[in-house]
């Protein structure tokens, strides 16, 4: 016969078998890159429509797309700008002998902005016309900042991201170059590994990324440089490998990249997780490493650059649809 205190512990073994049956812990442990607990419930589509870019040498970076609908894109340690037209054909336009371009954003005069890292801790902000042609530097290596991403305001100014400094050393930030250039001025400063940066529609409220700390950052502007009172706040901590760079689609929607997670998030325009778009293959730990995204002027085509993350992997550009398609739409 049972004692008691048996009982009780065949009791607990049959809870515990229990709950071990129904734990979704087994898809977690087949994929190389698990989706954290909270955010398995989003709604969620795969990216498809793969282009392969040949010749890449390991990261793509910066899309951006112009109003023809040509795509604009980086990869980074090659040290190429590319172009790849509607048809799917690419095509390098420029070449950064001892940079390795970054993000990208087009100017109201048609010229392509390039943030670009050195490989030893700086970097420059260099812009060009769309052929590659009349490369000059904008914020030079000499002012000592190393530019990762930015994006242009309705004015003519720009934002930039600083992704310098660690954990240990918050020593980057976000920066503003008024239009007509001058000296950067200091929005968000003392951030570990400042990386991506997108605005709103109305130029009223600034999203900015922290790498080493996993935080995406919302600030509510008076105006390009100074916050409102009480309008700067962390909107969201990340879990696992940290935010890249980021866009905001016409409605307000930020989409996020995880880098090193094969998915990006989508939020709501305050800030709250709405969504994910994953990538083919990341379970088995192909295109985990997405940096980036564009959106098409006036459509919902977006364009997500990745790569396998080591070499004699691929480097792919996938195809998606910005939030309203393939997506519940998201409550007020």
């Amino acid at each position: 016969m049972m004692t008691a205190r048996a009982r009780a512990a065949a009791a607990w073994l049959a809870l515990l078998l229990t709950i071990a049956a129904t734990c979704p812990v087994h898809a977690a442990q087949e994929s190389v890159a698990p989706i954290p607990p909270s955010e398995r419930t989003l709604p969620t589509v795969t990216a498809n429509r793969p282009v392969v870019v040949t010749g890449a040498a390991l990261d793509l970076e910066g899309p951006v797309f112009d109003r023809d609908g040509t795509l604009f894109f980086s990869d980074v340690q090659g040290g190429r700008v590319l172009r790849m037209e509607p048809n799917g054909h690419i095509t390098p336009i420029a070449t950064l002998h001892g940079l390795m371009p970054g993000g990208l954003a087009i100017a109201r005069d048609g010229r392509i902005f390039v943030a670009a890292g050195n490989g030893e801790g700086g970097g420059a902000i260099v812009a060009m016309r769309p052929d590659g042609s009349d490369i000059e530097a904008v914020v030079p290596e000499s002012a000592g900042f190393f530019p990762n991403d930015l994006v242009f305001n309705a004015a003519g100014g720009f934002y930039f991201t600083d992704s310098r400094g660690h954990p240990g050393d918050p020593a980057g930030g976000a920066f503003y170059v008024q239009p007509g250039g001058g000296p950067p001025v200091p929005v968000l400063p003392h951030l570990a590994v400042a990386n991506g940066v997108a605005l709103s529609p109305d130029g009223r409220r600034l999203w900015i990324g922290e790498y080493a700390a996993g935080r995406l950052y919302r600030l509510d502007l008076s105006d390009p440089t100074t916050m409102r009172p009480f309008g700067a706040g962390v909107a969201y901590h990340f879990t696992g490998l940290a935010p890249d760079s980021m866009r905001v689609d016409a409605d307000g929607h930020v989409y996020v990249a995880l880098y090193g997670q094969g998915r990006m998030l989508i939020f709501s325009p305050s800030g709250i997780p709405i969504g994910q778009i994953l990538l083919p293959g990341r379970d088995a730990g192909r295109n985990l490493y997405l940096t980036s995204m564009a959106i098409q002027p006036g459509s919902r085509t977006m364009a997500i650059v990745t790569s396998d993350g080591r070499l004699g992997g691929k480097a792919t550009i996938f195809r998606a649809r910005a939030w309203g398609d393939g997506l519940p739409a998201p409550t007020p």
